[in-house]
This record gives C-alpha cells, structure tokens and sequence, in this order.
C-alpha cells in the first residue's frame, strides 16, 4: 500500500474512535440529566410534602365587653367602644 492509503485508512480509523468516543459521551451526558432532572423533581416534591405537613391554624374569638369595647384574643390590639347610632 501506499502512503496515501495508509493515511486514508488512519484517518477513517481516528474518525471512527472519535465518533464512538462523543457517542459514548452523549449517552453519559443525556444519563446525567435524566438524573438531574430526576433530583429536582424528588427534591420539589419533598418540600411540597414538608410544607404541607404544618396545620394552619387560625383562632380568632370576638368578645365584647360590657361597655362596648370590643376584644380580640390573641392580639394586643384595642378598638375603643363602637360607634353608637342614635
């Protein structure tokens, strides 16, 4: 054979090792987001499990005293007495 060939048939050789090589690489790159992907999605889904696990609890009692002064239990907050229509 000639040098010629010899360079024809190398370059086919090298061109083939390099495309199995980025074949192999994709694969592993296209792994890797599965798994990536796969993270976000558990890691989401357990924090929407966390959350939800706190009971929202809200209790508000009205009272109102003799004078007209209204109280709300648990808050320091005073209205004064209600406005009388006369």
């Amino acid at each position: 054979m000639s040098d010629m060939e010899n360079e024809k048939i190398s370059n086919e050789t090298a061109h083939e090792i390099i495309v199995a090589v980025m074949e192999r690489q994709v694969k592993r790159l296209f792994i890797l987001c599965l798994v990536i992907f796969a993270a976000l999605v558990i890691s989401n889904a357990a924090w929407i499990y966390y959350e939800n696990s706190f009971q929202d609890v809200v209790v508000t009692e009205n009272t109102q005293d003799g004078e007209g002064t209204n109280i709300m239990s648990g808050g320091d907050v005073n209205y004064g007495a209600e406005k009388q229509d006369n």
